[in-house]
């Protein structure tokens, strides 16, 4: 007995003596398969509620104390996050890597030329050169 496409989705594989795949026999009766639910994203132990990513726990927790965030834990201090400082981006140095470590300078002049951009664009101006000389012996 071999497998054929179900013949209403033609996505899945039924047996021949199937009518339907499983997929579209449960969508004929109206059973829609739940979705797993998604744990709170504070406490990870509660099902978080519909559109939301914690529980209702969580949820009246935070209504009670709307000053404290949800990634700082009880022993923590919330304000020690907010005393950080951070260097701005003209302030920090440039990270450059150290090529000559990393290829040897024979490669490094050989890579170069073999990227140059004013070699392609020489070797394109020639070939359009003789192009446009081939056309006028035409």
């Amino acid at each position: 007995m071999g497998f054929i496409k179900c013949p209403r989705c033609e996505l899945n594989y039924i047996q021949e003596g199937e009518q339907y795949c499983s997929v579209c026999k449960r969508e004929m009766k109206g059973e829609m398969k739940d979705d797993p639910f998604e744990l709170c994203s504070v406490c990870n132990e509660n099902p978080a509620l519909p559109g939301k990513d914690m529980c209702l726990f969580c949820l009246k927790e935070m209504g009670k104390n709307p000053d404290r965030t949800p990634d700082v834990e009880d022993g923590e201090d919330a304000s020690a996050g907010a005393e950080l400082e951070l260097e701005g981006v003209s302030m920090m140095d440039e990270i450059t890597p150290d090529l000559s470590a990393d290829i040897p300078e024979r490669e490094l002049g050989e890579i170069d030329r073999e990227l140059s951009l004013e070699e392609t664009a020489e070797e394109e101006e020639e070939n359009a050169r003789r192009e446009e000389d081939d056309e006028e012996q035409m």
